[in-house]
């Protein structure tokens, strides 16, 4: 470790194998946390490259609990956190519109780090029991078409790096990493990031790894569609600066954006969108995100206001609440 960090303080690049190695070598406890911490600081100073990203996942992967799923096509709609805004459950509840519109859906997700509720806490909060069992998972995704993959369950590798996270208090390259190790490996996923350097960071991971992607970003920093204003999107096919109008979108209010103070809150939230009651923002917001997802999905053969009417229909339809309800009977 003494040689990898003298490496990383004078600014030079670790090889793939080295991260995974490094990886492996923490679960091991072949590092005290001081040599971790430091690494962990470097990297965030230095930044992190795509080989250094691919490697710890490797390591994240190989010592985790895989999930099989029996489909080939489905997708997880996820953002990278720490924007520390506070947002409600965006990528969550776009995942249930998604689903609703007979798509399927595995969203891979973990309780909150900078906000009041993470997918996570939203899931458990409505009497979701979290579960690794493959066969219990796979029945979710085939009769409710979304299945919820609690990271804890799965990632291993994290609760060795957990209290040094916690004490650390701000990102690192584990909190890139969280949307990269979903146990399923979709070959298809809509990420929210917080600046265009992470943008352009996983742009180049997706095409390392080979997936239908989509990436976006709030020009003002959220890391989603938040309609506050424009916002960027880059595909497998496509780069484009959008405006909340080009959508037929009014902008919304940050405000309107807000979790709430409390679990209670963010869940009420949740409800309210997939109830069809929710502000008109947190509605338009939601449709958005979907929209952009199933977008990928469909290998941008749809046009992004094809894709709006068909997230809209799902919650208009209840379609998208009816798949909550099934989601919520299989998994409680």
């Amino acid at each position: 470790m003494k040689e990898i960090l003298e490496k990383v303080l004078n600014h030079e690049y670790l090889t793939r194998e080295e991260m995974k190695r490094i990886l492996l070598g923490i679960t091991r406890g072949e590092f005290p946390n001081e040599q971790i911490t430091a690494l962990l600081t470097a990297l965030q100073m230095r930044g992190v490259t795509v080989d250094e990203l691919l490697g710890f996942r490797d390591g994240i992967l190989e010592t985790g609990v895989p999930a099989i799923l029996e489909s080939d096509r489905y997708i997880d709609v996820v953002g990278t956190g720490g924007d520390r805004k506070n947002t409600f459950n965006i990528s969550t509840t776009a995942c249930f519109v998604i689903a609703g519109a007979g798509y399927k859906v595995a969203k891979h997700g973990n309780y909150a780090a900078t906000s009041v509720s993470g997918a996570s806490n939203v899931i458990q909060h409505h009497g979701i029991k979290f579960t690794d069992d493959i066969d219990r998972l796979n029945r979710s995704l085939n009769e409710a078409g979304i299945v919820y993959l609690h990271a804890q369950l799965f990632a291993k590798a994290m609760k060795f790096v957990g209290p040094i996270r916690k004490a650390l208090q701000f990102p690192t390259i584990f909190n890139l990493l969280g949307p990269l190790v979903n146990p399923s490996q979709p070959k298809c996923q809509l990420l929210g990031v917080a600046n265009l350097d992470q943008m352009r960071l996983y742009s180049n991971v997706y095409q390392k790894i080979g997936i239908d992607y989509g990436i976006v970003n709030s020009i003002d920093g959220y890391d989603e569609i938040s309609l506050t204003g424009d916002f960027k999107v880059t595909t497998n096919n496509y780069e484009r600066v959008f405006k909340p109008q080009d959508l037929g979108f009014q902008p919304a209010k940050p405000e309107e954006l807000v979790g709430g103070a409390t679990e209670e809150e963010a869940a009420a939230i949740f409800d309210a969108v997939l109830e069809n009651r929710a502000l008109e923002a947190q509605k338009n917001i939601t449709l958005a995100n979907a929209a952009f997802g199933i977008q990928v999905l469909e290998k941008g053969a749809k046009t992004i206001e094809e894709c709006i009417e068909i997230a809209r229909e799902s919650i208009d339809s209840g379609a998208a609440l009816r798949t909550f309800k099934k989601f919520a009977e299989l998994n409680s």
